[in-house]
């Protein structure tokens, strides 16, 4: 008998779909009142199941409706998105999502995403461009040279970077940018595929869950709860530093164990993506001067990105413009004519084909959530749990109520204008400051990220050719001790 192989993404997102449509018939559908600012004629419109109505915007209509937020968040555009009116859940006509539903909610999942599904494809692009003139086989294979015997830094120094990026300014999608730069330059230091995995991907989460600037999570969800951004500003930090040394810590422990002794790797044996198979390093000692140009090329490609996006505000259009100037440039660089640089960028571009379309299915998720109308109930029941609980407890429950939530709303942004009003108005009650629950809020959704099957988790395996379960056994210790620690920090 052939031995059970675990799905691959596209059928985890599949099933998650049918268990997202199941909950749809088991759970009643319902909702909150929404109420959201129009600048142009200075109301509030507010949304219920079936009626919209405006209010003057002011400081007494949101009080009177339990939204301790401040006007000017609205009127100076800091909250764009509906927000949740706390006390106003009620039940609405069920819409039970079916076979037609969950056929058509891939498709529907695409043509959301289909910026993010275009900026993955351009990588690819770039990368098979410039992969064609054997310098980044070459850069690496100096690297490995220069490192040899050193590489535990890089895990410590790119490990960093990564949570910076990630408290400061959001870094999530893009890191799917870094894996074909990355990935060749553990391999050839000897490691297996799940150290640069845990590196990018890890490294970027811890980041996201101990946020300290970044826009899409801590200030977006603080602006919800009517709380200023810098005011859990102490915990967040220390959650960042602990964090971030457990993971540098637990990751070069296993890495060093699969150099040492390969065949203890849980990947031992996996196929090596295609997009790297060409990057197989060799040392080298020196480095051509047509070598060095392209991969300045290469390098300033990403500084930019980076740059871009926490300083001018880039978003994937531009990144994905970014990306088709550079490729042409190396191109160029190369001497390529035309047809090579076109046959060149379409092959890199169809090795992350697999890649876009498992990005487009896990949005599909969200359609069944929000047309099946449960994810309000979900959140109903949820603050039904913890009312009246004491602060010791409301905290942790809050942290694993709210990491539950974002398997099935994987946007932190959304997350956070659809709990954060309710849950800070839950806060008041039970005698906690806003910002703790924000600090529970990021901690959950940090936690979480991690496995969550609709966020950027499947992409970036299926950028390694790493499995769920693998990375589940590899991940499960970290999560605990993330847990732990976590829960300790919200009750100091």
């Amino acid at each position: 008998m052939k031995k059970m192989k675990f799905p691959t993404p596209y059928t985890i997102l599949v099933i998650v779909m049918c268990l997202a449509a199941a909950l749809t018939y088991l759970l009643p559908a319902g909702g909150y009142d929404t109420l959201q600012y129009d600048k142009d004629k200075n109301v509030f419109v507010i949304q219920s199941a079936d009626t919209l109505y405006q209010v003057p915007a002011t400081q007494q209509a949101l009080s009177e409706r339990s939204i301790s937020i401040e006007l000017s968040k609205f009127t100076d555009q800091k909250i764009k998105n509906p927000i949740s009116i706390p006390n106003t859940y009620k039940q609405r006509k069920a819409t039970p999502q079916g076979f037609v539903e969950i056929l058509f909610a891939p498709i529907k999942g695409i043509y959301e995403a289909v910026s993010l599904i275009l900026f993955v494809l351009f990588i690819g692009g770039f990368i098979g461009v410039f992969n064609s003139s054997g310098a980044l086989n070459e850069g690496v294979g100096y690297l490995a040279h220069r490192f040899k015997g050193k590489e535990g830094i890089l895990i410590i120094v790119l490990a960093t970077l990564m949570a910076l990026g990630g408290t400061s300014f959001g870094l999530a999608e893009e890191t799917l940018a870094f894996y074909p730069m990355l990935v060749p330059i553990f391999l050839a230091a000897g490691y297996d595929l799940l150290v640069p995995l845990a590196v990018i991907f890890i490294g970027a989460n811890v980041g996201t869950l101990a946020s300290t600037s970044n826009p899409f999570a801590v200030i977006i969800a603080s602006d919800a709860a009517g709380v200023d951004w810098t005011s859990g500003l102490t915990i967040r930090a220390i959650a960042l530093v602990l964090c971030l040394t457990i993971s540098i810590i637990y990751i070069t422990y296993y890495a060093e164990k699969v150099k040492k002794h390969p065949e203890k790797s849980l990947v031992y044996g996996v196929e090596l993506p295609e997009i790297y198979t060409s990057n197989i390093a060799k040392g080298t000692t020196e480095l051509k001067l047509s070598t060095k140009i392209q991969l300045l090329v290469f390098a300033l490609t990403f500084v930019v990105m980076i740059i871009g996006v926490s300083q001018w505000k880039w978003w994937f259009q531009e990144m994905t413009g970014l990306f088709l100037a550079s490729a042409v440039i190396i191109a160029i660089l190369q001497r390529s004519g035309e047809k090579k640089f076109v046959e060149q960028f379409l092959a890199g571009a169809r090795d992350l084909l697999g890649v876009a379309f498992i990005i487009g299915i896990a949005r599909g998720v969200s359609f069944i959530l929000n047309e099946g109308q449960i994810s309000g109930t979900i959140l109903y029941y949820a603050t039904e749990l913890v009312k009246g609980m004491s602060p010791m407890v409301f905290l942790p429950i809050v942290m694993l109520i709210l990491g539950v939530l974002s398997l099935f709303i994987a946007s932190s942004s959304g997350m956070a204008v659809l709990t954060m009003p309710i849950m800070g108005a839950l806060a008041t009650a039970v005698g906690i400051e806003g910002d703790k629950v924000v600090s529970a809020y990021l901690f959950g959704i940090g936690i979480m990220s991690l496995i969550t099957p609709t966020g950027v988790t499947l992409p970036s395996l299926a950028m390694v050719n790493v499995n769920y379960n693998q990375w589940l056994k590899f991940c499960w210790p970290l999560i605990a001790i993330f847990t732990v620690v976590l829960t300790v920090l919200l009750w100091v």
